[in-house]
């Protein structure tokens, strides 16, 4: 498997994928919307390739946690043939090390409970992040990077496409 940045040719594919993984077009015109906006941040959308086959996509974008620059991740998908074989995982590792890489200070995403904190995410309140919606719970979730500052703290703001959901 290789891990690699998205590049234009994949497009079409990672539509597909999400289609497929998400079984419907929200999240594929989601990712549409990002790479549109200018929260879309090419270093952060990742592709997972096996024989030369693009088979899994991660993006994180600009988010902000008050007025303090941040990631939100997501979607994360993989096609649903080769899911539950390491390939989210390989493409979570890799979109966290990329992050971290870049001096982001924390990764605030929605997502399973069960999932996500083997990754280090933790429930975002207890980092003092609230979410955009409250009954979202313990399901809103906050992974701190390197140059993560427990001063980061309010609310979070998705890129403005996750607003349109």
């Amino acid at each position: 498997m290789l891990v690699r940045r998205e590049q234009t040719t994949d497009v079409p594919r990672i539509a597909e994928i999400h289609r497929a993984a998400f079984d419907g077009e929200i999240e594929t015109n989601l990712v549409t919307a990002l790479r549109a906006s200018d929260a879309w941040l090419p270093p952060l959308s990742l592709v997972a390739e096996v024989d030369g086959a693009v088979v899994g996509h991660v993006v994180c974008t600009r988010a902000h946690v008050g007025e303090t620059p941040a990631l939100g991740l997501g979607p994360l998908g993989v096609d649903p043939s080769v899911q539950k074989s390491g390939i989210g995982s390989a493409l979570m590792h890799a979109v966290l090390g990329a992050a971290d890489a870049l001096d982001e200070p924390v990764v605030v995403l929605l997502g399973h409970t069960d999932y996500y904190p083997r990754f280090g995410f933790e429930p975002a309140t207890r980092f003092g992040i609230t979410p955009p919606v409250l009954e979202w719970g313990d399901h809103f979730q906050a992974r701190p990077l390197s140059t993560y500052d427990s001063r980061i703290q309010g609310p979070f703001a998705y890129a403005a496409p996750f607003n349109d959901l």
